[in-house]
C-alpha cells in the first residue's frame, strides 16, 4: 500500500508564521495543476504497484482552488484513487461553504483538516489569519452539514497575547463541535517569517516555557477528558480517526508527493520537488533524489517512530546499529524516559513528551563517512 499527497503553493495571504512553500500569487496555478497530471503520470511507476490508500491534499491553501480548478486536478488522477480509504483536503475556514464541501465529497475527499489556530479573534488577528472565530465555527458545522463526519481543527499554542484562559476557551468550544481529531502545535518562530522577524525587533516575545508546558498538558488533558487518543505528539483523535495519512508518513509506508516542494519516499529512496514554481514547471522530471546513508535512514525511523504512542520495534532498527541505539537508550530506560516493552519495542511515555526531541537526539546514530 502507498500514499498520495498532492502540494498546492497558493495562499490568499502569507500567515505571519508560515515556512511552507507557498505565495499568495495565483497567476501560476492552472500550470502547476497540468504539471501535476502529468508529474503523476509519469513518476506512478515508483510506488511499484502498491495502491493507494490514503490521499492528502495540502499546501499552502487548496481550498483555494475553485470547482473548476479542484475538478482538473483531480479527474486524471481519479482512476488511481479506487483503493483510498482516506481523502483529506486542507482547508481555511473562509473557503468553506457547502458548495465546495458537496464537491469535495462527490470527487471522493472524506476527510477536512480545518486551519482554526484559535477561537480568540485577537490572538487570529496577531499572525494574520483571515478568519474569526465565528467564520472557524461556521466552518466545521458546514463540513459536517455537507456529509463529511471525520473534521480535524488545527490549533496552535504559545501564540502571541494567548492565555491558559483562551487557550482552553478554544479547544473546550472545538470539542463541543463534530470533530473528530485535533492538531496541536506550539508556535515556532522560522527565520524567514514575519512573527520571527517581529521577535527579532523586541514587538514579541517567547511565551515562557512554564507556560508552554501548563498549554500542552492543557490540550493533553482536555482532550483526554473528551475521549480523544493522544496517539503522537501533536495529535488526537476520537477512536478510530487517527489520520491515517500521517500515520502512513510515520510508519514507514511508501508515499509519492506530487507538486512543487512536495517530498517522496519509495521504500528505500527519498526524493523532493524544488521550492520553486518556475523550476517546478521547467523541469521534464521535477523529483531530485535525496541521497541518504543508512544511518541517516536510521535516524529518520527513529524519529518518526518514538514521536508515536507505538513507538519504535526493534526489528525496525538496522541491525550494523542495534548495539548502538540500545546502548545509547539506556540511560534513558533507567530514568523512566523510555520503556523497553514486553512486545520488543522502545516508546517514550506521554508524560515525557515534552521533552522527546532530546531523547530521540540521544539515540541518533553517526552518519556514515
Amino acid at each position: 500500500m502507498a500514499a498520495l499527497y498532492i502540494h498546492i503553493p497558493f495562499c490568499h495571504s502569507k500567515c505571519a508564521y508560515c515556512d511552507f512553500f507557498s505565495t499568495p500569487d495565483t497567476a501560476g496555478v492552472h500550470a502547476v495543476i497540468d504539471a501535476i497530471g502529468r508529474e503523476c503520470a509519469l513518476r506512478l511507476h515508483e510506488m511499484q504497484g502498491s495502491p493507494f490508500v490514503t490521499a492528502y491534499i495540502g499546501g499552502g491553501t487548496p481550498s483555494i482552488l475553485s470547482a473548476e480548478m479542484f475538478t482538473a486536478l483531480i479527474k486524471p488522477i481519479k482512476p488511481l484513487l479506487a483503493d483510498v480509504v482516506e481523502f483529506t483536503i486542507e482547508a481555511n475556514p473562509e473557503d468553506v461553504n457547502p458548495d465546495m464541501v458537496a464537491l469535495w465529497r462527490d470527487w471522493g475527499v472524506n476527510r477536512v483538516s480545518i486551519g482554526v489556530q484559535s477561537l480568540c479573534d485577537a490572538e487570529l488577528r496577531g499572525v494574520g489569519r483571515r478568519h474569526d472565530a465565528a467564520a472557524a465555527i461556521k466552518a466545521i458545522e458546514t463540513v459536517a452539514c455537507g456529509g463529511i463526519s471525520n473534521i480535524s481543527a488545527d490549533v496552535i499554542f504559545g501564540l502571541p497575547g494567548q492565555s491558559l484562559h483562551s487557550l482552553a476557551l478554544t479547544l473546550r468550544t472545538l470539542l463541543e463541535l463534530p470533530v473528530t481529531h485535533i492538531s496541536a502545535y506550539c508556535l515556532m518562530f522560522e527565520p524567514g517569517t514575519r512573527l520571527y522577524a517581529m521577535r527579532q525587533r523586541g514587538v514579541i516575545a517567547d511565551t515562557d516555557d512554564d507556560v508552554i508546558d501548563q498549554m500542552y498538558r492543557l490540550v493533553c488533558d482536555m482532550t483526554a477528558d473528551a475521549g480523544f487518543d493522544h496517539y503522537e505528539i501533536s495529535n488526537y483523535a476520537r477512536p478510530g480517526c487517527a489520520s491515517r495519512h500521517n500515520s502512513a508518513y510515520w510508519t514507514g509506508i511508501p508515499y509519492l508527493g506530487l507538486g512543487p516542494a512536495a517530498h517522496s519516499f519509495d521504500g528505500s529512496v527519498r526524493r523532493y520537488n524544488p521550492s520553486s514554481i518556475k523550476q517546478y514547471l521547467a523541469a521534464d522530471n521535477p523529483a531530485i533524489v535525496e541521497p541518504e546513508t543508512p544511518a541517516e535512514c536510521l535516524n529518520d525511523v527513529i524519529m518518526t517512530r518514538l514521536r508515536t504512542a507505538a513507538g519504535l520495534p526493534l526489528d525496525a532498527i538496522d541491525p550494523a546499529f542495534f548495539n548502538v541505539v540500545l546502548t545509547a537508550a539506556q540511560p534513558h530506560i533507567s530514568t523512566g524516559n523510555l520503556i523497553l516493552s514486553d512486545d520488543n519495542r522502545l516508546y517514550i511515555p506521554k508524560a515525557q513528551w515534552l521533552i522527546a526531541d532530546t531523547i530521540i537526539r540521544d539515540l541518533f546514530v553517526v552518519a556514515d563517512d
